[in-house]
C-alpha cells in the first residue's frame, strides 16, 4: 500500500521558516516527479512546487519563488520544501503528491497519483 506521510508543519511568525517532509512508503518514487500543493482557508487547492525524478529541475508558482525551495532524496524515498520568509498569506494545509510514469516536472494536479493527507501551516503576523 502506498502510503505518503507529511511532517514539519506548524505555527510560526511572519518571516520566519519551515520545513516540510514527505516520507513516502510502499514502493519506489525516485523515478518519478513529485510536487508540493496547498489548500489555503476558503480556497481550492493550488499547485505550489514541483521537482523532475533525478531533482536536477525545479518549478515554482510565482508567489513562492525566491523563498521557498522544494528538494528530494531519492535515497531516503522522501520529499522537502524548505519555506523561508514566510507570509500570512502561505497560512495553509500543504500536500505532498507524487506522479506516477512522469519524470519532469508537473504542475497540473490531475497528473499527479498519490498523496499525503496534508500538514497545516499556520503563519501569524
Amino acid at each position: 500500500q502506498v502510503q505518503l506521510v507529511e511532517s514539519g508543519g506548524g505555527l510560526v511568525q511572519a518571516g520566519g521558516s519551515l520545513r516540510l517532509s514527505c516520507a513516502a512508503s510502499g514502493r519506489t518514487f525516485s523515478t518519478y516527479a513529485m510536487g508540493w500543493f496547498r489548500q489555503r482557508p476558503g480556497k481550492e487547492r493550488e499547485f505550489v512546487a514541483s521537482i523532475s525524478w533525478d531533482g536536477a529541475t525545479t518549478y515554482y508558482v510565482d508567489s513562492v519563488k525566491g523563498r521557498f525551495t522544494i528538494s528530494r532524496d531519492n535515497a531516503k524515498n522522501t520529499l522537502y520544501l524548505q519555506m523561508n520568509s514566510l507570509k500570512p498569506a502561505d497560512t495553509a494545509v500543504y500536500y505532498c503528491a507524487v506522479t506516477y510514469g512522469k519524470i519532469d516536472v508537473v504542475t497540473r494536479q490531475y497528473d499527479y497519483t498519490y498523496w499525503g493527507q496534508g500538514t497545516q501551516v499556520t503563519v501569524s503576523s
